[in-house]
């Protein structure tokens, strides 16, 4: 809801007198036609309770915890239960590809905090209907949200929970619980969700600059920790003819260690890439912006920064060789922002792909308490001092600056340190890509979702690594191939691809976004804006076409078989239609009007179909 602000202004009606004093284990409250109970040991904190009405359907309850003294909040819950009826899954950003509801013995559910998951459910129906979503305001601090299917009554049970972790003393605590129960479809109830938390000043996303949106060059699958200057130099003059405007430089800038682990990490020396300023100079002569890969928490044991942080450590990564950097200290934080402030100041950094922040958590012996050095007692919120500040230090060098993470970094806050989010390592494995970048997708906003970075083997016929391309086009596209080795028809595939990504930008990365049927993990893909439509499909689908809507109808035929099946509805109009390979080379061109019937095309592999009105 792009007015979202405004209609709910309109809309909005406070109820005062609906203020519920709480300090019971168990209260109960209607929200959005729902009997909600509220559950928890708040012994001397004073709790209340204010419920806002917004459009019809849409409800948020705020709940206020305060304490005279300040003590550890109590872990506490909204329950409530629904009918199954329609209920065909669930969504929530750790779902990925199993959507469907668990029993209430083993309900399916979402572990959110500041740099992990989003805490947000949606329930859909068979037909993609927003059946009820709810999703709440804590994104710093553990939420869990479940839904799980009572065998004995067909209910389907949900719960949030808060401070199910310990948790530091407070004195006052505030968190909002929306439920939204309106008929429209699940993709723009989550985007409705989105915007919501933006709506926050703590969650207020980061500016994302144009380059941020274009397709980027990766070194990790094409060099992963050989990376030289001269091979990196040949790939970008290929990348920027094809239409790529940055590269990201991965893991292995920073050591001459290739053991893949971090022992030698935390120091961020170029002992690779010795010439890194000329490096990035001769990145920028080609009209590339230039990014570095960084792991945010760690300090590995080898290096020498390893003496000067001791003692101010979460935890050892077994197996890795690395400790966890405490954001709680002020030194930490210090050491960490003049890391990245120093890098763009020294080699003119345009962004920086930072790793790992999920790493950044307390555990079941770590001491919440403000001592010892210590200046604040959570980890949550000492993350959010840095990861702020860090943001802050960089865009006053450089106020375009790109950050990028991958999920599951994926929550509201994390859209105020980064504009660009990726899909998690998903290597040559194409529908899963398009799983991850449907998924980030629904819930990112106007932050950049990139893919994963595209390998395949090189060996692959042309068709099938196209659709590597085809699964991620409503994301923007990451390339970790070597240009320079690639068979000539998969480079001139790229090219293509890329050159088409680009000229229909508006419509795969701005326009109205739907990822079809989640409980079969999206088989149908569609991006529309103004008379534009779309369609990607993966399987055989069926390609419904308004005639009375769209001008512009591309179908992407991103599977190996070539039969398209297209079913027009509205008044009868004529047509002018290509079909292509994923070559570029036009297969076909006629001349066709379009009635309310079922028409099959033929369409290679990997090609697509584009029809153009001529009245």
């Amino acid at each position: 809801m792009k007015n979202y602000k405004a209609v709910w202004a309109f809309f909005l009606l406070v109820f005062t007198n609906a203020s519920l004093l709480a300090q019971q284990s168990n209260t109960l409250f209607n929200l959005a036609g729902h009997e909600v109970q509220l559950k928890g040991d708040f012994g001397e904190f004073d709790t209340t309770l204010e419920i806002e009405k917004g459009v019809q359907g849409l409800e948020t309850v705020t709940i206020t915890l305060n304490h005279t003294e300040g003590a550890p909040p109590p872990e506490f819950s909204l329950n409530w239960a629904l009918p199954s009826s329609d209920i065909a899954g669930y969504w929530s950003t750790g779902s990925f590809n199993d959507k469907t509801i668990g029993p209430s013995w083993g309900p399916s559910a979402v572990r959110s905090m500041l740099a992990k998951q989003a805490p947000v459910i949606t329930l859909f129906g068979h037909d993609d209907t927003n059946r009820f979503t709810f999703a709440a305001s804590e994104a710093l601090n553990t939420t869990i949200l479940s839904s799980g299917v009572m065998e004995e009554d067909g209910m389907v049970y949900n719960k949030v929970t808060f401070f199910s972790e310990k948790y530091r003393s407070l004195t006052k605590y505030e968190v909002k619980v929306r439920f939204d129960t309106r008929p429209q479809l699940y993709s723009k109830a989550l985007d409705d969700v989105a915007e919501w938390w933006a709506s926050f000043e703590l969650f207020k996303p980061s500016i994302v600059p144009e380059v941020a949106r274009k397709p980027v060059y990766s070194s990790w699958y094409s060099y992963h920790q050989k990376v030289t200057m001269s091979e990196l130099l040949k790939e970008c003059r290929l990348a920027k003819k094809m239409g790529f405007e940055s590269i990201i430089v991965d893991d292995g800038w920073q050591t001459l260690d290739s053991s893949r682990g971090y022992a030698y990490t935390g120091d961020w020396e170029p002992e690779r890439i010795p010439e890194m300023k000329e490096f990035v100079a001769a990145v920028h002569d080609l009209d590339m912006k230039f990014m570095l890969w960084y792991a945010v928490p760690f300090v590995g044991e080898k290096s020498e920064a390893y003496e000067k942080m001791k003692g101010k450590f979460l935890r050892y990564w077994n197996g890795q060789g690395t400790y966890v950097l405490d954001p709680r200290y002020p030194e930490v934080r210090e050491f960490i922002i003049k890391t990245y402030v120093d890098a763009t100041k020294a080699w003119d950094l345009d962004g920086f792909k930072l790793d790992f922040i999920g790493r950044f958590t307390a555990g079941n012996d770590t001491e919440l308490t403000k001592e010892n050095g210590r200046d604040y007692a959570s980890v949550n919120e000492a993350t959010d001092i840095l990861m702020t500040d860090l943001m802050r230090s960089l865009q006053e060098i450089k106020p375009d600056i790109m950050i990028e993470f991958r999920q599951p970094y994926v929550g509201p806050a994390m859209r105020k340190y980064g504009n660009m989010f990726r899909a998690t390592d998903c290597p040559n494995l194409a529908s899963v890509n398009r799983i991850r970048t449907a998924d980030l997708r629904l819930l990112s906003g106007s932050t950049a979702v990139h893919s994963d970075m595209l390998m395949w083997h090189y060996d692959e016929p042309v068709e099938v690594a196209a659709l590597q391309m085809l699964n991620v086009m409503y994301s923007v596209p990451q390339i970790s191939v070597r240009l320079e080795d690639i068979p000539e028809d998969h480079f001139n595939m790229i090219k293509f691809y890329t050159d088409y990504w680009l000229r229909n930008r508006d419509v795969l990365l701005d326009g109205d976004f739907h990822a079809v049927s989640p409980l079969t993990n999206y088989p149908l893909l569609e991006g529309m804006k103004d008379n534009k439509k779309i369609t990607t499909i993966f399987n055989d689908q069926i390609v419904d076409i308004q005639l009375d809507k769209y001008t512009d109808i591309d179908i992407l035929n991103a599977k190996r078989t070539s039969r398209v099946i297209v079913i027009p509805k509205g008044e009868a109009r004529k047509y002018e239609y290509r079909i292509m390979n994923c070559l570029g080379a036009e297969i076909k061109k006629d001349t066709i009007e379009l009635t309310e019937s079922t028409f099959t095309f033929e369409v290679p592999p990997s090609g697509l179909i584009s029809f153009i009105a001529v009245q």
